[in-house]
């Protein structure tokens, strides 16, 4: 199921948009502030935001530039009362990738969400490079240098977490969310195996341990 963010300060539309994509089949999170949406986007996935501009403490338009200053591509769909050609126009300068003015029909909404989840999946590429490595999509496999490593799912989903921010310092709590994982607690070592795993692969400096905050990958200095 894809998971949505949902920003937006006006408490009647919040709980009516929530229940109507809760029942088109969304797992729905809400974000009342331009703030709050920045630390949700930190913590957590998501596979798309609605985003109204009108934001209470930091404006719709500010997350959106942080957002894609930061490099994130998580696709946008900016929903709001500001109904001018020039605010459209800003929002899609900054990154926006479509607008809906308000009031809307429900109905237009569901569509342009729907197209929007499949814009990614239809120009994803399918060998992801990064500092000399490949990361094969499709075979869930590992080239470095001539030697090719068979990824587990769990060593393959980790590794595209780095691959797709690389110098993002990533939590324990965030790792154990991209594996899915609901049964083990951020105190547990399981990350730490895993990412152990990958050192092996990739050379001991590859991924850095930064005490209290998470894992990052910083590049290969060092051949495996």
């Amino acid at each position: 199921m894809e998971k949505l963010l949902l920003v937006e300060d006006e408490p009647g539309l919040v709980k009516n948009l929530t229940t109507k994509l809760k029942a088109a089949g969304y797992i729905v999170d809400v974000a009342r502030d331009g703030r709050e949406a920045d630390f949700m986007l930190s913590e957590y996935d998501y596979d798309l935001m609605i985003l109204d501009l009108g934001l209470p403490h930091k404006s719709g338009l500010a997350v959106l530039e942080d957002l894609r200053m930061a490099k994130n591509n998580l696709p946008i769909l900016i929903l709001t009362a500001r109904n001018t050609w020039q605010e459209r126009v800003e929002g899609l300068k900054k990154g926006a990738d479509d607008y809906l003015g308000k009031p809307f029909h429900f109905e237009e909404l569901l569509v342009r969400i729907q197209v929007l989840l499949k814009r990614p999946a239809e120009v994803q590429q399918s060998i992801l490079h990064l500092d000399g490595l490949q990361l094969d999509l499709n075979l869930r496999q590992l080239t470095v240098g001539d030697k090719t490593i068979r990824l587990t799912k769990a060593e393959f989903t980790l590794l595209k977490t780095f691959f797709s921010q690389p110098f993002r310092v990533f939590s324990k709590s965030q790792l154990l969310q991209r594996l899915g994982d609901h049964t083990h607690e951020p105190e547990s070592n399981v990350i730490e195996v895993y990412i152990r795993r990958l050192r092996q692969y990739l050379g001991k400096s590859a991924i850095e341990t930064l005490r209290g905050q998470g894992y990052r990958f910083v590049g290969t200095t060092t051949t495996p």
